[in-house]
């Protein structure tokens, strides 16, 4: 069975930190891009970090020298470390795999980040 399970999301006060994990399960791990993505309510799903199987990493402008993505193979999850929180960081955090035609999304994780 095909799944990716996100974790660490929660509250957290502006200028905060916390990682976030997504392990997967039922893929060759190695073999995928990971990405994380984040949505608002009224507002479609847009890409925060990507990370290629190979290791090269992209970001969103707004998250750049903030947020970091990294993947341990060997444990089959991707991480994304989000320093400097800002209100507008407020979201669900989706974790995503792709390779080839292949993709799968996880659950969602909320992040809420409020005095």
């Amino acid at each position: 069975q095909v799944q990716l399970v996100e974790s660490g999301g929660g509250l957290v006060q502006p200028g905060g930190s916390l990682r976030l994990s997504c392990t997967a399960s039922g893929i060759v791990f190695g073999l995928n891009d990971m990405a994380w993505y984040r949505q608002t309510p009224g507002n479609p799903r847009e890409l925060v970090a990507a990370i290629t199987s190979s290791g090269t990493t992209n970001y969103a402008d707004s998250v750049k020298d903030r947020f970091t993505v990294s993947r341990d193979n060997a444990k089959s999850t991707v991480y994304l470390q989000m320093n400097s929180l800002k209100p507008e960081d407020t979201a669900v955090y989706y974790c995503n795999a792709a390779y080839s035609s292949f993709s799968v999304w996880g659950q969602g994780t909320q992040v809420t980040v409020s005095s």
